[in-house]
């Protein structure tokens, strides 16, 4: 269900649902750090130790990342790169497209294999676009049913308020 063009609203609820999963993923996969962004670059959740980690730059270049792959991608006839890998001395970098909205990113080490990441993910991944899907329907169904504020004025009302 693609529905990366409209606007979603991250009620309490949904974040701890999300931030649940996020800290599962953390747990299980032995990573250092889960972030969950929007392909806007906008932190949506995280988990795991991200002390002195510049969260607001990591979720604005993986979007950014996602976004320049995903041209790559369509150069050479593809849809888009949906899992990305990235390894280095220290840390290994795996960015996972999930409900083609949202990005899940984890952070590990040595203290994980990235076949452990993987599996993890794939569980994970799928529980994100389930919950995701739900957040979405919430949203359409907020959007739908609010009214403007201003509806209930009419022309009568602004010539009585601007009367002498």
């Amino acid at each position: 269900m693609p529905f990366v063009d409209t606007q979603l609203v991250l009620f309490d609820e949904d974040y701890r649902k999300v931030l649940a999963v996020c800290e599962r993923l953390a747990r299980d996969a032995h990573a250092k750090g889960v972030f969950v962004v929007d392909k806007n670059g906008q932190l949506m959740a995280e988990a795991g130790d991200v002390r002195g980690l510049d969260t607001t730059s990591l979720a604005s270049l993986t979007a950014g990342s996602i976004a320049a792959t995903g041209g790559l991608a369509k150069i050479i006839g593809e849809e888009e790169f949906p899992i990305h890998f990235h390894q280095g001395q220290r840390d290994n970098l795996h960015m996972t497209v999930v409900a083609k909205r949202i990005i899940l990113v984890v952070i590990f080490d040595e203290r994980s294999s990235l076949g452990l990441v993987r599996l993890r993910v794939k569980k994970a991944g799928s529980e994100l676009a389930r919950l995701f899907e739900e957040i979405q329907k919430k949203s359409e169904r907020a959007r739908n049913s609010a009214t403007s504020p201003f509806a209930e004025i009419t022309d009568d009302d602004i010539d009585k308020l601007f009367a002498d």
